[in-house]
């Protein structure tokens, strides 16, 4: 079984939840009580998890019973031979694996480990787990399958959620994170939207949809003035469909709403987050996003009313729907077009009302839809993201014919994600494998998944093979080594890493193009086959501004890229191509930063000392990875450390990232809207792409994180 080794014996007069508390009261000398904790996750596994656990007498007769009660996959077994299967079982059970916290291993056995069918005793353990993900993404190969043990078992690779739970299972889930879809200006469409999203959550995942292509409110239909009821009951069907759709009880479904901000409906749609909202209108499960293009902000700092235009007359004029279309270069354009049908509000009390409703609820999500297009290296336009605001990847729209089946299957997206531990990475015997085997697991979650239900959802996975590496546990990281989150050392680390992960995660890519004669579908028209993508790297040099972080990467054994390594991996793409059309979304951390006993993703902890609410245990006491009452000073929370320190972090790792980084901004008590409008420029102008929730301390009791992302729940 899993165990956490301590010097003293268990207080038995306390139970595991009490001792857990007491890392939230200080100790007699007057310092944070950590052995409490790991006192506590000892008693919990040899008390819960020893007592409730179904035994074996061998591994045989574990993995028969397993198949022949239908809990494991019996095929996936037979693609390794028994002799393999008992080799793959001791190597991981020679890692010792303890758990580090007693939240990380209430969390697997809550949320993961596999449990007989009426959830009352476990049948595996951590390791049991891991081998099944690892023979499940090793795709038959047994060499790859231990080499996968190694990176989940130390934590310097973990699987997102749905991959983690449900593979090798034979009742389970899809293995992907997320979905998103398009939604055109057609009722056809529309209905399709609906019905893909409750299929899509029943399976497992959240679902974001754009809505900026649907016609406005008060719009012709059929040349009938007045008739369209624009994008409000819309959500609030999406918002039924999510409630009802609720992963067999498991956790409500997870929906998430884009629109423009040019859409002539953007009001009433920020409305619906209102506390005071009319509740024919008011939306109140549904996650909302806007997507801001440059001329927005352009029109504010000039103190200018904005323009909004008729999606149905857009597309009419252009051909193409509105979100497929760069707003800020056609502003001018469509201002004098009087074909199009147009209103005006005031650019700056827009911002004044998305930061009102943030203050209020955290939403609406931002997109910087320009950004995110100049950075994007694919050929196509990017509109949209997810649940959690780091999915950015282009889209084409489907067409159906008059029963709804399709006419032309356009490509939407699936978040195919998993997430290295910064600190482990770089403690990494091989940093270089530790990328590939990560890049070449999610590789496998692509091609393994296989959802017909929602057929542009298929076509956009098997065309573009996008995945997204996220990272986590950069705080966690500056606090071992003694650095301040934000300080000109951290920073400089952060871009450093993050350059040099890109590198490999190409590289890796790369690899498997060549291995398998086979790169994305478009790779051709991208920026990758041109070489555009690599003139950043081969015309100059990167490389630590200061000193520590040279010593960091040098200590490390790790080889910072240089412009001739860049130049031959640009030969190599150019040549032979990659094969995931994206590779790199960092998302929001929440379950699996807890098992892996991780900060959550690049952001600075909200809590030294974090508590959260586990159902019917309570409250529940997580510290700080790696924090010790020898190094607290370097744990300042994200509402010390403030908003512009974060968003510089950020700046530095988005410029390696193709995709986009969670970011959420903490403001103190006594922020206002103004200082979340100066952020929020401040964001833009430092090339920010997507601004996740805007938390006030005020919302949430001390030192409480606020909820995970419900969808990505990596």
């Amino acid at each position: 079984m899993d165990t956490i080794l301590i010097d003293q014996p268990v207080e038995s007069k306390y139970s595991y939840h009490e001792l857990n508390a007491m890392l939230n009261l200080y100790g007699p000398d007057g310092k944070i009580q950590f052995d409490k904790d790991r006192q506590a996750a000892q008693m919990y596994l040899s008390d819960h998890v020893v007592n409730n656990t179904i035994t074996f007498d061998n591994l045989t007769q574990r993995l028969a019973y397993l198949v022949d009660n239908e809990y494991y996959e019996a095929d996936l077994l037979a693609k390794y031979t028994p002799e393999f299967l008992a080799e793959i079982h001791d190597y991981a059970a020679s890692f010792n694996f303890e758990f580090e916290s007693f939240l990380g291993a209430f969390k697997f056995y809550t949320s993961y480990a596999l449990k007989t069918f009426d959830g009352k005793k476990y049948l595996e353990n951590f390791e049991q787990r891991t081998v099944m993900v690892a023979l499940l993404l090793a795709e038959a190969n047994p060499a790859r399958a231990k080499t996968l043990v190694a990176e989940i078992i130390t934590g310097r690779f973990q699987p997102a959620t749905p991959t983690f739970l449900n593979s090798g299972k034979a009742q389970r889930g899809e293995l992907v994170s997320c979905f998103l879809l398009r939604t055109e200006d057609n009722m056809e469409s529309i209905a399709r939207a609906i019905n893909s999203s409750l299929q899509l959550s029943k399976r497992g995942g959240g679902v974001a949809l754009s809505l900026t292509n649907i016609r406005e409110s008060g719009a012709p239909i059929k040349k009938i003035e007045g008739q369209s009821s624009g994008v409000i009951p819309v959500m609030k069907m999406l918002e039924d469909a999510f409630s009802y759709a609720n992963q067999l009880g498991a956790r409500q479904g997870a929906g998430a709403v884009y629109l423009n901000v040019h859409h002539p409906d953007i009001l009433k749609f920020l409305d619906t987050k209102r506390e005071n909202a009319d509740e024919k209108v008011r939306i109140k499960s549904l996650s909302l996003g806007v997507v801001i293009p440059d001329i927005t902000l352009e029109l504010a700092r000039n103190n200018e009313d904005m323009y909004l235009f008729s999606p149905y007359d857009v597309e009419r004029v252009y051909g193409v729907p509105m979100s497929d279309i760069s707003i800020t270069e056609k502003y001018q354009e469509m201002v004098a077009d009087t074909r199009i049908n147009k209103t005006t509000i005031n650019a700056r009390q827009l911002f004044q009302t998305i930061a009102e409703l943030q203050f209020e609820s955290g939403y609406p999500y931002i997109v910087y839809e320009d950004t995110v297009n100049r950075a994007n290296p694919i050929d196509g336009r990017i509109n949209m993201s997810n649940l959690c605001s780091e999915i950015l990847q282009v889209n084409t729209p489907t067409t159906y014919n008059a029963d709804l089946s399709y006419k032309n299957v356009g490509k939407d997206i699936s978040c195919n994600l998993g997430s290295l531990n910064i600190a482990k990475t770089m403690d990494s015997p091989d940093f270089a494998l530790t990328v590939e085997a990560s890049i070449r697991a999610l590789t496998a979650v692509s091609d393994i998944s296989n959802i017909e239900s929602v057929t542009s959802i298929k076509e956009g996975n098997e065309k573009s093979h996008a995945i997204g590496l996220g990272q986590m546990n950069l705080h966690g990281y500056f606090g071992r080594e003694k650095i301040h989150y934000g300080s000109e050392e951290g920073i400089d680390f952060t871009n450093i890493y993050f350059y040099t992960i890109l590198f490999h995660a190409l590289k890796a890519s790369n690899t498997i193009s060549i291995e398998r004669g086979k790169t994305f579908v478009g790779f051709e028209k991208s920026k990758y086959a041109s070489g555009e993508f690599f003139s950043k790297y081969t015309d100059q040099a990167w490389a630590p501004k200061t000193d520590r972080v040279k010593q960091i990467f040098a200590k490390a054994n790790i080889a910072i890229p240089t412009q001739a390594d860049w130049q031959s991996l640009k030969a190599s793409v150019m040549k032979d191509g990659i094969y995931n059309q994206n590779l790199q979304a960092v998302p929001p951390t929440g379950s699996i930063s807890y098992i892996n006993n991780s900060t959550s993703s690049i952001h600075p902890v909200a809590s030294k000392i974090e508590i959260r609410k586990e159902g019917k245990l309570g409250r529940v006491y997580y510290p700080a990875p790696y924090l010790t009452n020898e190094n607290v000073e370097y744990y300042e929370d994200a509402y010390e450390v403030g908003p512009e320190k974060i968003i510089a972090t950020y700046a530095a790792a988005t410029q390696h990232v193709d995709q986009g980084l969670s970011l959420t901004l903490f403001f103190k008590d006594t922020a206002t809207t103004r200082d979340i409008n100066k952020a929020q420029i401040s964001a833009w102008k430092a090339g920010i792409k997507t601004i996740y929730y805007i938390r006030i301390r005020q919302m949430a009791l001390e030192g409480t994180e606020v909820s995970d992302c419900v969808s990505c729940m990596l």
